[in-house]
């Protein structure tokens, strides 16, 4: 018996077996080719599968819709999803290509891709039985089910090209029949849940339309093919009812129901096919369309059926009504579809960066994210803030207002709370009136009037909260006491008996460098939390700012882990300059040659002698208020110890003002500005194009190298793009 052929150029579709083109060519062909660009992978495309049980004659089905010689050899049965798509074209032409389940190794797409049948004639069923052999051991599968060491399923698709001058476009997708009952040594169930999940994830496909093969013998109730098919499609718009097998049939009425309406309606309706025996099958010269039309036409009742609904040109003739209209309803969305689902992968593909798999795009990335830092940095640093709509959602960003106001806030803490004893007024022994609050130091800073009289009364120091990494360099005392001595005289006075030698109307010069530290024993702590609370600024500043460049969190950590080592550098560098300042001011030489030391020397002498003078003033309303001489030199005997302290007093207190001012300063200036804001090797600096160029290859694979999960989702994303790009282009 020779063998069944398909010709490239044969009768499928001829006018003996057509009644009509089964859907818009051009449409069709345009779903086909984004199946075959791997479109289908993320978007639900409009297609024809046929689904059934097993032995439902569902193979006889589709042999009758393609005219394909389909294998009967048990070996190679449906063990997979085939794609079957007929196209016109000048050239005739049958194609053999095997397209990989989604999340296929790598390995197995390369071979897939090389295994190509292609310039076929003809397809005969000994030719299709070796292709599907080969197709077999390609997908890992045995040539018996459940052979050693082999899968009895695959999740690949084999996929059938078939084109010529008298082919009419059509696509068609079998997959494997579902079972309920395993088969020792042939299929096990684990293969009956993994043909079910294949099968649903098919029917589930919002536009697909399911043919569903049910034998006319059997109880449809029994059926779970029809029982999925209600689960996916409740209001049956996509599900065709297929009956085959009427020849067997021993009760017509149910059947007749069926397919008149009567009973479990479907809104595409039921169709009937009859398949040839195996006996006819083996005749080459029997025609089973002819059959089939002999059948219905002769024999009772199925012969009172309406035409349209029984045999496969009617079968035909239906899907292109429903195909047609299915696909032309559907194409729209899936355009819309395809560009949300390409705007979404770039979008995600651009989170991820530029590829980090080299040394030099490992170098790259980094680059262009220290760049965007710094001009960021610039910004924040000029107090641009509208340059940049972060800097309105992160006020962190605002360093330079930031900084500047605890500038301020150190002036005026240390300009209240930082002496310990408060300096008198002229002669009289009394200490100055405190002055008001600055306005710009906060009420947690210095509490009420009354507060201030509380001796334990604690005075804020800090008003940041230390990163947790920051420790090692950090101040950590961030309280000191408001309590100030109002007895100066007394201390001084105490002071200069215990250091004082044989010197006569004078002091030690050592003595002014004593009383000094002492006066400004406060100063250490409230510049060590000035400076704290600078670095903490600098180091948010940092942390914040990268979170926004880099949103990769993975990246992130691996640049701070990094950059903290020089980080923690220029910090404790930052710190070192404070206390350098601390100890020079506090414990050095009193030096200076700023004249306003002279003028409040001056000035607190001249207040003191005008204090004793107002004493023994007089109204003589002639010359307004006077002092006689005789008064002037009136003499009024003075200890040298009370002397002595009086000028150490005065010299103490305008010297304190003038260092007071030189401290605030510098500790604006070089510990804070030039150590952590503005100076050339700030921290905010230290992220920069130069100091990626410094990093080792070692380095840049640790902070920039990408793992094997963001490989693998851009490999995803580069694949997902590349096939809606070329899907795409066959919409446009």
């Amino acid at each position: 018996m020779p063998p069944k052929k398909l010709r490239a150029t044969g009768n499928m579709n001829s006018s003996e077996h057509t009644a009509g083109k089964l859907a818009d060519p051009s449409l069709l062909s345009k779903i086909d080719k984004l199946f075959a660009c791997g479109v289908g992978e993320y978007i639900a495309l409009p297609q024809l599968v046929v689904v059934g049980d097993q032995s439902s004659g569902k193979s006889s089905v589709l042999e009758g819709l393609t005219n394909l010689p389909f294998p009967r050899d048990s070996g190679l049965c449906t063990r997979f999803a085939t794609q079957i798509t007929f196209q016109r074209s000048q050239e005739s032409n049958i194609s053999v290509s095997v397209i990989p389940a989604p999340g296929a190794s790598q390995e197995h797409v390369e071979a897939t891709k090389e295994w190509k049948k292609t310039n076929l004639k003809t397809l005969d069923s000994t030719s299709f039985s070796e292709i599907m052999r080969e197709v077999h051991m390609l997908m890992g599968l045995g040539e018996q089910e459940n052979a050693a060491g082999k899968a009895t399923f695959s999740e690949d698709v084999l996929k059938l090209e078939v084109s010529g001058p008298d082919q009419e476009h059509f696509s068609v997708v079998d997959v494997p029949g579902i079972f309920r009952k395993t088969t020792e040594g042939v299929t096990t169930k684990t293969d009956m849940r993994m043909v079910e999940t294949m099968v649903r994830g098919y029917m589930e496909n919002p536009r697909s339309v399911m043919l569903t093969v049910i034998p006319s013998n059997v109880d449809i109730a029994t059926q779970d093919i029809l029982t999925m098919a209600e689960d996916v499609d409740g209001d049956g718009y996509r599900t065709l009812g297929v009956l085959t097998k009427p020849d067997l049939v021993d009760d017509e009425t149910p059947v007749m129901e069926l397919i008149e309406g009567r009973r479990h309606k479907l809104n595409l309706g039921w169709c009937m096919v009859r398949n040839p025996s195996q006996k006819q099958l083996n005749d080459p010269n029997n025609d089973r369309y002819a059959i089939e039309e002999d059948f219905f036409r002769s024999v009772a009742p199925w012969n009172s059926l309406p035409k349209d609904r029984v045999g496969v040109k009617a079968l035909r003739i239906r899907l292109q009504s429903i195909l047609g209209a299915h696909i032309r309803r559907e194409f729209p969305k899936v355009k819309s579809e395809i560009h949300k689902k390409l705007t979404a992968a770039k979008q995600s593909l651009d989170k991820l960066g530029t590829k980090r798999e080299t040394t030099d795009q490992q170098r790259a990335y980094l680059s262009d994210i220290s760049m965007h830092f710094q001009e960021i940095a610039a910004l924040a640093l000029n107090g641009n803030y509208v340059g940049n709509d972060w800097f309105d959602q992160f006020p962190t960003l605002k360093y330079a207002n930031a900084v500047m106001t605890r500038n301020e806030l150190f002036n005026n803490i240390l300009e209240r709370y930082g002496q310990s004893y408060e300096f008198t007024a002229a002669e009289s022994g009394t200490t100055e009136e405190i002055a008001v609050a600055p306005p710009n130091v906060p009420e947690y800073f210095i509490g009420s009037a009354e507060e201030l009289e509380e001796p334990e009364e604690q005075l804020v120091l800090r008003t940041t909260e230390s990163h947790a990494e920051l420790e090692e360099v950090m101040f950590e005392t961030d309280t000191t006491s408001k309590r100030i001595g109002h007895d100066i005289v007394k201390w001084l006075t105490k002071v200069y008996k215990g250091s004082r030698g044989f010197e006569l109307g004078t002091f030690d010069s050592s003595l002014l460098a004593m009383t000094m530290k002492a006066q400004s024993s406060k100063w250490e702590e409230i510049a060590l939390a000035y400076i704290s609370d600078v670095v903490t600024m600098a180091h948010t500043f940092i942390v914040d700012l990268l979170r926004q460049v880099c949103p990769n969190l993975r990246v992130r950590e691996g640049l701070m882990s990094t950059l903290m080592d020089d980080l923690m550098a220029k910090y404790k560098t930052a710190f070192d300059s404070a206390r350098l300042l601390l100890r020079l001011e506090r414990m050095g030489t009193p030096i200076t040659l700023n004249h306003y030391f002279n003028d409040n020397l001056e000035k607190s002498r001249q207040r003191r002698m005008r204090a004793a003078m107002e004493k023994k003033s007089v109204d003589d309303c002639q010359h307004g208020v006077v002092v006689r001489l005789d008064d002037i030199m009136q003499h009024h005997p003075m200890s040298n110890t009370e002397h002595t302290v009086r000028d150490i007093h005065d010299i103490l207190q305008s010297y304190y003002k003038v260092a007071r001012k030189r401290f605030v300063d510098n500790m604006c200036m070089q510990a804070s500005d030039y150590h952590l804001v503005t100076g050339p090797g700030t921290p905010l600096k230290l992220f920069s194009p130069s100091f990626v160029s410094g990093l080792s290859p070692e380095q840049l694979e640790e902070v920039a190298g990408e793992d094997t999960s963001l490989k693998r989702m851009r490999n995803y994303l580069d694949k997902q793009i590349k096939d809606l790009e070329a899907g795409k282009k066959i919409l446009t």
